[in-house]
């Protein structure tokens, strides 16, 4: 990957390293459930017994090391190794990797799911329309190729219509790249 570290993340993790390693697992587990899409049990935050803004901040930065990590498929003694170059305890990345190793195959699957939010293809119709360039030569041009695409949309599931009209030359163009697109995508399953 070899990117900085964003300077954000640098800052919170003065903020994590000032917490007990005991309530940094609390936190970790509450954040993967969160991203797994279960939510976040508000009645942990009392034993956390920190400032509003701190837990904020601490959630933001764990989401985003999780999902960040989990993305890259970073396994957990690469990000442990990371971690506390970055100043973030020993006991801190144990529990933290610990926590991350338990979910990671979850973790990224969820990710996989909401990567791409298409919504559903219902269905494709197509038609062909010449154009005559002259009524006296009845010249034909070349043909122009309507696509109709009638999908539900991704986060509100109503039913959405696109209509793409392009020409013969750009449509053979479009299909050779959606079948190397489709190879591509079966090659990955």
């Amino acid at each position: 990957m070899n990117l900085d570290c964003p300077d954000w993340v640098l800052a919170e993790i003065s903020t994590l390293a000032k917490i007990s390693s005991v309530k940094m697992k609390l936190l970790c587990a509450q954040v993967l459930k969160d991203l797994l899409g279960e939510g976040i049990d508000v009645s942990c935050w009392t034993f956390l017994q920190a400032q509003s803004g701190d837990i904020k901040a601490s959630v933001a930065v764990l989401s985003f090391i999780f999902s960040s990590a989990a993305k890259h498929d970073v396994d957990s003694e690469s990000l442990s190794s990371e971690l506390q170059q970055l100043g973030l305890p020993k006991e801190h990345t144990t529990g933290l990797c610990k926590s991350y190793e338990d979910k990671h195959v979850a973790l990224r699957e969820k990710l996989r799911e909401t990567s791409l939010r298409l919504g559903r293809l219902d269905s494709v119709s197509w038609r062909v329309d010449y154009t005559l360039s002259s009524s006296e030569l009845r010249e034909v041009n070349q043909p122009t190729i309507q696509l109709k695409l009638q999908r539900q949309g991704a986060e509100s599931g109503a039913p959405e219509t696109t209509v793409v009209s392009v020409s013969a030359d750009k449509f053979r163009v479009l299909l050779a790249e959606l079948k190397q697109a489709q190879v591509l995508m079966n090659s990955l399953q």
